[in-house]
């Protein structure tokens, strides 16, 4: 007897995809594998990972990265992604993993490859995520400083804007610009702020806030350039202790990298958007950072690299105000708001740098410090 069965809609697609998977699994010898589907790092993002175990106990990370649809034209004919300069398929991945890893830095080594598919078979870096570990009791200080001696050892390799996926497939590093600065500031307005006061940001608003943050998006982007990985933070740092530093640090997670102002990583772990910050650890390590570069540039300009440090951390805050706002407005995903105090911590102290009067001032006019801590109209 034969039986046809027919599948439609969302089911027939992720049984395509369940197809895809075993079959690419097949072919790079890891058809046998036990596997533990869950999700690595935040659930932010719309990839999924899995945990591979063979029999001998050798494990992988199977990354399943499917292409992202481009989204509707929001600005000058491009989507958001292309504003932002997000990747939209597992070729920025394989490009800027192999890149850092010929350079000697501890990212996961591509097992096997199915990029049509996007599918990436990856080296298992363990279960010792920064923001885990501390969690569990681990001395904060201790990873954090690991994480900014990485950091240092990443931004003394110049990033080429040319990258090799295959041999005949070329990805370029996007370099940090206005429109990607200025697109994520505005998350706070479109996002944020109907979320807390129940209306639209006023046009008057709007214009003044974009205003404001022209000149300080153009003074920061001509500082010196490195590599931009975006996601430097404790989600995305894993402690591998079998390691010498600085390679005692395993890096995931930086397919959305640019070419930009070295601060904006370093910010992005010392103001941590999951994990509690203290005031006098950020400023211990800002100076480890500091002490470090003077030895390595005799020509870099501490007092602009503060500039940076602070108008990037108020740019990254305000960007995250406005995603953790979207993320739990649009996806249900509501555990996001128990961060936004947080936020605003750092927020504020990034604020205090005087060249960002201006934009302190229009905060303390638009969002004053007694809404800052309200629970969003969700």
């Amino acid at each position: 007897r034969n039986i046809s069965m027919s599948f439609n809609g969302e089911f027939a697609t992720r049984l395509d995809r369940f197809a895809a998977i075993h079959g690419f699994l097949d072919r790079a010898g890891w058809g046998d594998a036990s596997t533990a589907f869950s999700y690595l790092q935040g659930d932010a993002s719309p990839r999924r990972y899995a945990r591979l175990i063979k029999g001998d106990g050798t494990r992988a990370i199977l990354m399943d990265s499917p292409q992202r649809p481009d989204g509707p034209a929001i600005r000058r004919g491009k989507s958001y992604s292309a504003i932002a300069h997000l990747a939209e398929s597992v070729d920025a991945f394989v490009a800027i993993d192999r890149t850092l890893e010929a350079a000697g830095l501890s990212v996961p080594h591509i097992l096997a490859e199915d990029l049509s598919n996007g599918l990436l078979l990856i080296e298992d870096f363990g279960d010792k995520v920064f923001g885990s570990e501390v969690r569990q009791g681990r001395n904060q200080e201790d990873l954090w400083k690991r994480g900014v001696d990485a950091l240092l050892a990443v931004q003394a390799s110049p990033p080429p804007a040319r990258l090799p996926v295959t041999d005949d497939t070329i990805f370029e590093l996007p370099l940090a610009d206005t429109d990607v600065l200025e697109i994520e500031t505005e998350l706070l307005l479109d996002w944020y702020w109907p979320a807390l006061r129940t209306s639209p940001a006023p046009e008057h608003a709007r214009t003044e806030f974009k205003r404001l943050w022209q000149p300080v998006f153009d003074r920061v982007l001509k500082q010196p350039k490195t590599w931009l990985l975006r996601d430097y933070h404790s989600p995305n740092l894993i402690a591998l202790d079998d390691r010498n530093p600085p390679h005692d640090v395993g890096i995931i997670d930086f397919q959305d990298a640019m070419i930009g102002p070295a601060a904006y990583d370093l910010v992005s772990l010392l103001q941590d958007a999951r994990v509690d910050v203290p005031d006098s650890l950020e400023k211990r390590l800002l100076d480890r950072y500091l002490a470090a570069m003077s030895v390595r540039d005799p020509a870099f300009d501490k007092e602009e690299f503060l500039f940076g440090y602070a108008a990037l951390g108020a740019q990254r805050n305000t960007k995250i105000l406005g995603i953790f706002a979207r993320l739990a407005m649009r996806d249900g995903k509501r555990q996001y708001l128990a961060h936004l105090p947080r936020i605003w911590g750092y927020l504020e102290r990034d604020l205090q740098h005087e060249a960002l009067a201006p934009l302190r001032a229009w905060y303390d006019a638009n969002l004053p410090r007694n809404l800052r801590r309200e629970a969003l109209s969700i």
